[in-house]
């Protein structure tokens, strides 16, 4: 049985939004969740703060995107069904070796599988659940701090505006 966890609603309108992070081509931040209600309102957070979002619900889904539009940053669950987050974080990696990841879990068993990553040469970053939006978009900012400001080759489906990103969810 799964312990139960709290946590912490934020409605979506309190979340901050008053300069975006990104002031020139939006960084394209890949998020994966099979928990669809956690990667639709983390797509729609990082929308609202100027990021060009693309959602997926399992890893495999999420390998097929990145081969289509290359992220420069993967934010996922690590506990999902089949390629679990860190896998996807190791293949994600190899082919875009640029890729920043972030992956984040609920589970106290995701340190072990962490542990083995860093045994193996990954070096990934893992946020614990539930992380409120603003420590998140922080944790992003950080990791993008030293990105180059090259527009990426987005298709024209991905094409937004530079204030606000549509999400774009796979099943």
């Amino acid at each position: 049985m799964s312990p139960e966890l709290n946590f912490q609603v934020i409605p979506l309108d309190e979340v901050p939004s008053n300069e975006p992070i990104v002031q020139r081509a939006p960084p394209v931040v890949l998020v994966v969740d099979d928990e669809r209600v956690i990667a639709d309102t983390l797509s729609v957070i990082l929308s609202k703060n100027g990021f060009a979002v693309i959602t997926a619900y399992s890893g495999e889904s999420a390998l097929e995107l990145a081969g289509v539009v290359p992220p420069e940053l993967l934010i996922s669950d690590v506990a999902m069904p089949g390629m679990n987050g860190i896998e996807l974080a190791i293949a994600l990696v190899q082919s875009i070796p640029d890729c920043k990841v972030l992956l984040f879990s609920g589970q106290a068993s995701t340190v072990d599988l962490l542990d083995k990553a860093r045994h193996e040469g990954h070096h990934f970053t893992l946020i614990l659940k539930p992380v409120h939006p603003t420590d998140l978009l922080t944790r992003i900012a950080d990791c993008l701090k030293n990105r180059e400001m090259i527009t990426p080759q987005l298709p024209p489906l991905l094409v937004t505006s530079p204030q606000i990103a549509t999400p774009q969810t796979v099943e």
